[in-house]
């Protein structure tokens, strides 16, 4: 039998930096717990545009749909603010969404203890905090038709559509009562029913596919604007958050500064199951490509092991393996261990980016 495969698409700023952090914890699970994966690498955003002209070849776009995971690192940068909007960096991140189909966006928001005096909120608000919100990916408003900006009536109105269809909101449901029965068992479903037509069939659809599918599961539904004030007000009442593209993009920041720092926030999307069952995945850290340090050995890691984490979880059916990452990562920052963004005013044991890698690895040494 093959080895599971990695794609791996650093991309551009820090994204090379962080993933070659990544690398070396697969090369420790290879050579520690006999879990051996096929990586390869290719290019994607600014990377990719430099070399191809486009910031994703379609050989690359072939390569991700083979792939059982790709781990992705970060796209963009200012000296691609120039270029057409149809080859900006982020189109080639917006494609692999896209065509392989990856409707749900899976983001956790957990708060390490060892961190949660770095949240803007108190500390007994968010210690202990661990929620996941699950995202409608590839439909909905930003990719609803029509869209554009027109002429009317002698003055240029822009256009945007929210579109769903049942069979779009049935899968994400699904996708969110799956993971509840994983964690603690509950579900609320934001949304805006009291003011959109497109709401009140979200409400409709999961309703209805947990009546008949998981009546076992703990449902609630909220108006995503109060959602946003209750996440900031007790995050820790909920468990699974499910909601649309446009809700879950702002939702999902809001909850991630709970935790503290962007630097430690990773990220699945996931697609309907391949041939061996495994669904079609990427795996994204949720920072950006943070330009302004690239180069310096200052970018947090963590993030992007975490995305990992998630794909020994998600894609490979290795939760407890998963888990010995993520306890490594939390005994490392208790341990006082700090890149730059996480330094306050205690102090700690500063460390490069590869510092905090190498750090985790010992941590993975102690843990055998």
């Amino acid at each position: 039998m093959s080895n599971p495969s990695i794609l791996i698409l650093p991309g551009d700023g820090i994204g090379p930096e962080v993933m070659g952090e990544v690398k070396k914890i697969i090369s420790w699970f290879g050579d520690k717990r006999g879990l051996t994966f096929d990586v390869s690498e290719d290019l994607v955003g600014g990377a990719a545009y430099d070399v191809h002209g486009v910031p994703l070849a379609d050989e690359t776009m072939a390569k991700a749909q083979a792939a059982d995971a790709v781990l992705l690192g970060a796209v963009g940068g200012p000296k691609y603010d120039v270029l057409d909007f149809s080859v900006k960096p982020e189109r080639g991140l917006l494609r692999l969404r896209k065509e392989m189909d990856l409707f749900s966006n899976l983001r956790p928001a957990q708060c390490f203890d060892a961190l949660a005096d770095f949240s803007s909120l108190k500390k007994d608000v968010v210690a202990g905090l661990d929620i996941m919100i699950v995202r409608e990916l590839t439909s909905g408003v930003y990719f609803g038709e029509p869209r554009g900006i027109f002429e009317e009536n002698g003055e240029r109105v822009g256009i945007n559509t929210q579109r769903y269809t049942e069979s779009e909101v049935e899968r994400v449901a699904r996708s969110a009562f799956e993971l509840a029965k994983r964690r603690r068992n509950k579900v609320c479903s934001m949304e805006k029913a009291n003011v959109m037509e497109s709401g009140i069939l979200w409400r409709e659809v999961v309703q209805r596919v947990h009546d008949e599918e998981y009546p076992d599961v703990e449902l609630s539904h909220m108006y995503a604007d109060n959602g946003a004030m209750q996440l900031v007000r007790w995050p820790k009442q909920f468990d699974v958050i499910v909601t649309d593209n446009l809700f879950g993009d702002i939702l999902s920041d809001c909850a991630a500064m709970l935790t503290g720092s962007l630097g430690m926030l990773p990220s699945a999307s996931l697609g309907a199951p391949m041939e061996n069952g495994r669904p079609k995945a990427l795996y994204e850290p949720v920072h950006g490509s943070a330009p302004d340090i690239a180069g310096q050995g200052k970018a947090n890691p963590i993030a992007c092991i975490l995305s990992f984490a998630m794909a020994l979880r998600y894609s490979f059916d290795q939760g407890d393996e998963a888990t010995r990452l993520e306890q490594a990562i939390e005994k490392v920052l208790a341990d006082g261990v700090r890149t730059a963004d996480l330094m306050g005013p205690e102090g700690g044991t500063p460390v490069s980016t590869s510092g905090m890698g190498d750090a985790i690895i010992a941590a993975l040494d102690a843990s055998l």
